[in-house]
């Protein structure tokens, strides 16, 4: 596989991963709870939580994959199917939207907490989210090649997770201030739909490429 095919998947995975964890969702909700409640040390350690659980979705995604394109093509296209029908799902779902539409969490946290428990309840907000189960197996079938050498897409994996981490390091940071954080969330929906057209954009491509095959 040519360096330029697999920086071309690396830059579709980065950006829909990119506007994929700028969406409030979960990880945003206790990152920002974290922060607010227990001081921006808990946070950040939550935050690194949350990235380190990116790579459990990563992992059975791959290997997923990897099974897939061993035994069955014809296989690996139905799927590509089904992966467009659900990202144009959840980017139809985005784009319905709303200011100050509320994120379910039902996680209880103590008023004082340590490093490791706030880093486990940051792996387990996300490692446990069914819908970051979908999008990422989604993400993989669609985007990836079945000529992508698996050190390839073990660093789109590793680059995710240390994205997300990141951005939350930050989320945790500036939303400390609570302030801040109530000006983000009344234009949250807007991430949530500039989300939308980006999934859907990516389900058409994939629609007609099919089509065109």
């Amino acid at each position: 596989m040519e360096p330029s095919q697999i920086w071309h998947e690396f830059f579709i995975v980065a950006g829909l991963h990119a506007l994929a964890v700028a969406s409030p969702g979960p990880d945003f909700a206790i990152v920002v709870k974290q922060s607010v409640s227990h001081g921006r040390k808990v946070g950040v350690v939550t935050a690194w939580g949350v990235g380190t659980g990116i790579l459990i979705h990563v992992t059975y995604s791959l290997l997923g994959i990897g099974l897939i394109i061993r035994n069955s093509e014809t296989l690996f296209m139905v799927l590509k199917w089904l992966a467009g029908g659900y990202l144009f799902y959840l980017g139809w779902q985005a784009l319905r939207a709303t200011p100050g539409q509320e994120q379910a969490l039902e996680i209880l946290v103590e008023q004082q907490q340590g490093s490791m428990k706030a880093f486990r309840t940051g792996f387990l907000t996300n490692g446990l989210n069914p819908k970051a189960t979908l999008f990422f197996v989604a993400l993989f079938t669609a985007v990836i090649s079945p000529h992508t050498p698996w050190w390839a897409q073990a660093l789109y994996g590793v680059y995710m997770a240390l994205a997300t981490a990141l951005w939350f390091t930050l989320v945790a940071t500036v939303f400390s201030n609570k302030r801040v954080r109530n000006g983000f969330e009344r234009l949250g929906h807007w991430f949530d739909r500039l989300m939308g057209l980006a999934l859907i954009g990516l389900a058409v491509k994939l629609f007609t490429a099919q089509l065109d095959s």
